[in-house]
């Protein structure tokens, strides 16, 4: 009597597990894709992240292909009463784009979704070298501002990798860049 249970227990975790499995869109354009995002929200389990919140303000990431076909992105925000830049590589491999990382582990990035003319959804997970797997997903806009619809669907990604509430934010702007 209770091995149905335990299989029908089981089959329910299996396809819990599977359902939570991140894919990226297919058919990813980096030249639709090039041009200026600001970062709206951001969704971490990521300790500093957490910490440090009320310290991140939105910022513009300038998406640029480069001759070999990968894609060079430059974050430049305002901190305080400076700029900061900071600048990386992302390999393009066949389903998710990945991103060379120095000294810090394995970076896997996904294009999960992206309308090319409003709003990207991106899920990073990261591997650092003592093991730790950092889970980060923001959200893109093409303008300083997302519509509720686009709010609601970055909450329910943040969710999928198992985001707490309370580690969902979006971004106060900024001023000028």
């Amino acid at each position: 009597a209770m091995t149905p249970l335990l299989v029908l227990l089981g089959a329910a975790l299996c396809s819990l597990t599977m359902s939570t499995e991140i894919v990226p869109q297919p058919g990813f354009d980096l030249k639709e894709a090039e041009g200026k995002w600001y970062l709206i929200g951001f969704a971490t389990n990521s300790r500093w992240h957490i910490n440090n919140r009320d310290t991140i303000k939105m910022g513009i990431a300038t998406l640029t292909s480069t001759a070999e076909g990968h894609m060079h992105v430059s974050y430049r925000e305002r901190k305080e009463h400076r700029k900061r830049i900071t600048n990386k590589l992302y390999l393009l491999a066949a389903k998710t784009v990945l991103a060379l990382e120095r000294n810090t582990g394995e970076n896997h990035t996904i294009m999960v979704e992206i309308k090319y003319d409003n709003f990207a959804l991106i899920y990073d997970m990261k591997k650092k070298k003592k093991g730790a797997i950092i889970k980060i997903v923001r959200l893109y806009s093409r303008t300083d501002e997302a519509s509720d619809e686009v709010k609601e669907k970055f909450r329910q990604l943040a969710y999928r990798v198992g985001t707490l509430t309370e580690n969902i934010f979006f971004l106060p702007k900024n001023g000028t860049f």
